[in-house]
């Protein structure tokens, strides 16, 4: 095999991985951080006022046991009856469904 085979050979390999990563990304975005946040707070003002609320920008990978997706992380904290409730959140980055709700 010459050099220039192998290289030509990297070349295309290295090149159809980049359009496939662009695509997958087309097809598939992530929601808007800020807009799964502005959702779930939409769910809990329906019971209580919100005091305050994060989340973080950047996804990370959640895994349930089965399967691994990804998360943007956050939290709400509100005032029930005098007491101060935290609630930290994962929502799945692709639909905003939340996967999982910690009472702190």
């Amino acid at each position: 095999m010459k050099l220039r085979d192998f290289l030509i050979g990297v070349a295309t390999g290295l090149a159809a991985a980049v359009v496939i990563k662009e695509a997958s990304e087309r097809i598939s975005p992530f929601i808007p951080a800020n807009q799964v946040l502005n959702n779930v707070k939409l769910e809990f003002k329906k019971e209580t006022p919100i005091d305050g609320s994060w989340i973080y920008m950047k996804p990370e990978d959640f895994s349930n046991g089965i399967s691994t997706i990804p998360v943007y992380r956050g939290g709400i904290s509100r005032v029930i009856e005098g007491e101060m409730e935290t609630f930290e959140f994962a929502a799945d980055a692709r639909s905003g469904v939340i996967v999982e709700l910690i009472k702190s």
